[in-house]
């Protein structure tokens, strides 16, 4: 049976086609590969970090923000780099023929293919054997004792691939604020992050106790200061023998868009059904929805398997606040040059509007500051 099976699956990952990568390749399957290795002349960015799994395309054109390219040459890309293979170009004839309409079709040379790859002198590409997101790393489980009910406390953590996105929100977003901007690329390095916001069974095993309002063993915990997070990170720190930390803010972001670029790793709103804040203020075109008035133990992950990064509770940063992005790192580290002593909360609340929930949304408060608001989920270095 094997023997009748056409195509390969030889080549990069990151730059097959659908159909090559279940080893069903046909010749337009080259078209697809030539497009995203075009897009990646022109971002610099690995095919990987364009792609958004949730509108199924390439996002290319919000790192060209600057610098965009005609209208016609991006149809040509986005038709190139169609996953369903109809609607994609079916030779290289026809690339050609979209791309010098006035141009007889009928000889095709690799001068002429390769005048594609000439839009970006600059830029450099590199053909990987594996996609950049393949790690040998893998999520791992803490376990912190036993429960009030004799049950075992365990805290999991996710590994973050490594990848580059862009933060911050376009100037199009609806709700946006300017301390979103400049929308600026960061590259992040492989983390851990909690799967979940830090639990009051998890304080209470490292910490000892805890002082929420909303009492619940898996609800997350609140009332929590930074000063009193990053005590907890200490704690567990000692008690695991690896280094916990808050995320920086950017790590943040990144591990809650999840390859996304649209308001919310959902898509371009929420609702009460899948985000817990207050459903009277809904986002964009959204119905009007339930307000719980406080904490829930359980939402919904984005592809990286992380829950409630979205409402429910504000999550701690490592950063000290600063009134935008100018000057901010590029490599996703905590930004601490700052005279002000204000830290940096994200993610939005069960008390909070919708557009407070947004991926790029940010908020700040006093260090020594507790609230029925404030929580967080903690991270750890790629050495663990």
């Amino acid at each position: 049976t094997n023997l009748r099976r056409t195509g390969t699956k030889i080549g990069s990952p990151a730059y097959q086609a659908p159909e090559q990568g279940m080893g069903k390749a046909i010749f337009s399957s080259d078209i697809y590969s030539l497009g995203v290795s075009c897009l990646q002349l022109l971002t610099n960015i690995e095919p990987f970090d364009l792609y958004d799994v949730h509108e199924r395309e390439f996002v290319w054109r919000h790192y060209l923000l600057n610098n965009p390219v005609a209208d016609s040459l991006g149809k040509v890309l986005d038709k190139m780099t169609q996953g369903i293979v109809k609607q994609r170009y079916q030779s290289a004839q026809e690339v050609m023929q979209a791309l010098s309409p006035s141009s007889p079709p009928a000889i095709i040379s690799i001068p002429a293919i390769s005048q594609l790859f000439s839009l970006r002198p600059k830029a450099t590409l590199t053909l990987k054997t594996s996609t950049i997101y393949q790690t040998s790393s893998k999520d791992f489980t803490e376990h912190l004792g036993g429960g009030f009910l004799g049950d075992e406390i365990k805290l999991e953590m996710v590994a973050i691939p490594s990848g580059r996105f862009l933060m911050g929100s376009p100037i199009t977003e609806l709700g946006r604020n300017n301390c979103e901007s400049p929308y600026h690329q960061v590259s992040i390095q492989l983390f851990y992050l909690g799967k979940y916001p830090i639990t009051q069974e998890q304080y209470q095993a490292v910490m000892g106790n805890h002082s929420s309002r909303f009492k619940g063993r898996k609800l997350p915990v609140e009332r929590v200061s930074w000063e009193q997070a990053v005590q907890f990170c200490q704690k567990l720190s000692q008690k695991t023998g690896k280094i916990y930390r808050l995320p920086s803010e950017a790590e943040w972001e990144y591990a809650c868009r999840a390859r996304t670029t649209t308001p919310f790793f959902f898509g371009n709103t929420i609702t009460p059904e899948i985000v817990n804040y207050n459903g009277k203020y809904p986002y964009s075109d959204a119905p009007k929805g339930l307000y719980r008035q406080q904490t829930i133990a359980l939402g919904f992950p984005n592809t990286f398997e992380l829950y409630d990064m979205h409402g429910n509770i504000w999550e701690w940063c490592s950063d000290r606040w600063h009134a935008n992005y100018d000057q901010a790192p590029a490599d996703g580290s905590s930004w601490e040059t700052s005279t002000n002593n204000r830290r940096v909360l994200r993610g939005g609340s069960w008390h909070d509007k919708a557009s407070y929930c947004r991926s790029a949304h940010r908020n700040w408060s006093r260090p020594e500051v507790q609230c029925n608001f404030y929580g967080f989920r903690v991270a750890c270095t790629g050495t663990c």
